[in-house]
């Protein structure tokens, strides 16, 4: 049995074309790499929340995502 080290995790649900499961803020999975390519490939409902990939054994986060600004200050 392989143990899920790894945990894409955000405040607000998580959506993406490779992320199943409607309303999800917690998502469990085996190999970082797969983890943190997942976690890249999402965002949150609503738009622009913070991601983030915790190796679940030390609680370090290994990965962390936000949405860039949509509010930039055009002088």
């Amino acid at each position: 049995m392989t143990s899920m080290s790894y945990r894409i995790e955000s405040s607000h649900p998580i959506v993406g074309p490779l992320i199943s499961g409607i309303n999800s803020t917690v998502h469990y999975i085996a190999d970082r790499a797969m983890a943190v390519v997942l976690a890249a490939k999402s965002e949150t409902r609503p738009y622009g929340k913070e991601i983030r990939v915790v190796h679940q054994p030390t609680g370090e986060v290994v990965f962390r995502k936000t949405a860039a600004t949509m509010d930039a200050s055009l002088e």
